[in-house]
């Protein structure tokens, strides 16, 4: 999955608007313009889509963990410079307080079944034997489960 969608369906999922997807930048740590925000939303095949760099999404994703769990005390983490799908789905976790049962419950939502063990391998530290990546397909359908379980409320 590329930085561009992950955005568009984050943005999509909590009906956030350009002034508050700015916020949120923002808050993670990275000054934006509307549009920046605009040419990171707009679909692949337009001419003006820009590519969203693993930093700007980081601090985004930073951003929202400060909007659904409020900022921590002291300095804000530094946005990752290099992210995966892995780093991706913890900071989903994080803002949204999610127990490994309600990630499993947002996963059966769209008939994608993992058990417990295989999730907990998503979150381990990578030089773990346990540890594994996370797949496209895998994020693809949290990202849909969660729009499933959030758009609307």
């Amino acid at each position: 999955m590329n930085n561009n969608d992950i955005l568009r369906r984050i943005r999509y999922t909590f009906d956030y608007g350009d002034n508050k997807m700015i916020d949120l930048f923002g808050s993670g740590g990275k000054q934006v313009t509307r549009a920046e925000v605009s040419d990171w939303l707009k679909k692949e095949d337009d001419p003006e889509c820009k590519e969203l760099g693993d930093e700007q999404l980081a601090a985004f994703l930073n951003g929202f963990i400060n909007e659904k769990r409020g900022k921590k005390e002291g300095p804000q983490p530094e946005p990752e410079k290099k992210l995966n799908n892995n780093i991706i789905l913890r900071k989903l976790k994080i803002a949204l307080n999610l127990k490994d049962e309600d990630m499993l419950e947002i996963l059966d939502m769209v008939d994608f079944r993992l058990s417990k063990h295989e999730l907990s391998a998503f979150f381990r530290n990578p030089n773990q034997s346990q540890y594994r990546p996370l797949k496209d397909q895998i994020l693809r359908n949290f990202l849909h489960g969660m729009q499933l379980k959030y758009h609307g409320k």
